[in-house]
């Protein structure tokens, strides 16, 4: 799953990496180390223009709230529930079949975070003592720096309860497609603990590599198995992955410093 991630690049740099051809600079939003469901990010998409004739589409960089919204729902309540969306199955859930066909984004970010239950807790609950179980964070990225492209989807959906002009009327909403995490060795990897991304949790992010960026935004690529084919997941040995402070594990921490690499598992959550 993806339930938190790192995001500290900034529009110009995201400009050059995606070749964005329009963003708001009022829209610049903050450096996040700690993005969790329900704030706003940074997406990549391809569409018209709001206020022109024009139908081409242009590459954008725009601000969507993370917690997918469909356009047919009553309430937003929802929202918070639907961050993620698996790949096995998102062409036919009615919450996301639509937005796979014909609103699609990149979800640019430096990399997520996981968890992974500690062996001593794990043994403790099997053997029936009640203890809740201490997690150790992992941080999850692209093994040479690269900005991790999650695959992504977006919605618009219209508060009824508001009039047309109330800058509340429209909410922008997206979702990140999730995958089987890879079984094969990390690229670099921790030198205690786990040895692939599926020790650490059975699903990921889908990251996209920069040869389907263009396919995926496509809005003109509606074809539902076409489009499947770009679910496959990236080649093996492009991630890496390193223990991280339990600090990340608080939404209200926010820092550069939740990226620092730990020399292993903190106390008590040995892998």
């Amino acid at each position: 799953m993806c339930g938190r991630y790192a995001a500290s690049r900034g529009p110009e740099d995201l400009a050059g990496v995606f070749e964005i051809e329009k963003w708001e600079p009022d829209d610049a939003l903050e450096p996040d180390y700690n993005v969790a469901p329900t704030k706003e990010v940074y997406a990549v998409l391809d569409r018209p223009l709001k206020g022109t004739e024009d139908p081409e589409p242009v590459r954008q960089l725009r601000r969507l709230k993370w917690g997918l919204i469909p356009s047919w729902s009553k309430t937003p309540e929802g929202g918070a529930r639907m961050i993620n969306a698996r790949a096995e199955t998102v062409h036919e859930k009615p919450s996301f079949r639509k937005a796979f066909t014909s609103r699609r984004c990149v979800i640019p970010a430096d990399g997520y975070y996981e968890w992974v239950t500690g062996t001593g807790e794990r043994d403790l609950e099997v053997e029936g003592k009640k203890k809740r179980p201490r997690k150790q964070p992992y941080f999850v990225l692209p093994a040479d720096g690269s900005v991790f492209a999650m695959a992504g989807l977006y919605e618009f959906w219209r508060d009824r309860t508001l009039p047309d002009d109330h800058p509340r009327a429209w909410w922008a909403t997206c979702s990140v497609i999730t995958t089987e995490a890879e079984t094969s060795p990390l690229a670099v990897g921790p030198e205690e603990g786990p040895r692939s991304l599926a020790d650490i949790h059975p699903r990921m992010p889908l990251m996209l590599t920069p040869d389907r960026w263009d396919a995926w935004l496509d809005p003109s690529r509606t074809d539902v198995e076409d489009l499947r084919s770009l679910l496959a997941p990236p080649p093996e040995g492009l991630m890496r992955a390193y223990p991280v402070s339990t600090a990340v594990s608080n939404v209200r921490n926010n820092g550069p410093e939740l990226l620092k690499e730990l020399e292993g598992p903190e106390e008590g959550t040995l892998f």
